[in-house]
């Protein structure tokens, strides 16, 4: 598929049909997350792939918005292996693991898989529900899938700004 046919597609799939998502499919995505790019290299990304009935279950304490997806994609970050900014003030964590989860959406819909990106969860809560290690901090979940007959975008989908209102030269 052309890239910007990849764009326009895809969508926040809000009603997946249960269906897994095959391993060669899954792989891709993987591999797209992992050639993602990453402040001075650090590839700081930790992607947790929860399929089994148990840890499904655990996603689901976390957060309602699974949605039937048959696999959830966890991102997070290593916070001990992060490029602190001039300043002080930021880190790269969490964009690198956004630039990361980004290529992984994208891969998926050109692969003819649905995803949604979810942050309606605490991420502390998560980390402790999975078990993740104490320096570990997760950034967002992925619901991957296929979507459900009935689903697609919702209405304010398409609805978009003008350039203009988004962009200044200077």
């Amino acid at each position: 598929m052309e890239f910007s046919e990849v764009i326009k597609k895809r969508y926040s799939c809000k009603k997946f049909d249960g269906r897994p998502v095959e391993q060669e499919r899954l792989d891709s995505i993987l591999e797209a997350g992992r050639l993602a790019p990453t402040a001075k290299n650090l590839q700081e990304q930790r992607i947790y792939v929860v399929q089994s009935a148990e840890g499904l279950a655990k996603v689901d304490k976390i957060t309602p918005c699974r949605y039937g997806a048959a696999t959830v994609l966890v991102v997070a970050f290593d916070k001990g292996n992060v490029f602190v900014y001039p300043g002080e003030k930021r880190s790269s964590g969490a964009e690198d693991a956004s630039i990361v989860a980004t290529h992984m959406m994208l891969a998926a819909r050109d692969a003819g898989v649905d995803s949604c990106w979810l942050n309606f969860f605490d991420p502390e809560i998560a980390a402790r529900e999975l078990g993740l290690p104490e320096n570990e901090e997760v950034l967002m979940l992925l619901d991957l899938g296929y979507a459900a007959e009935s689903a697609g975008p919702l209405p304010p989908h398409s609805q978009r700004k003008e350039l203009a209102q988004t962009v200044t030269y200077m």
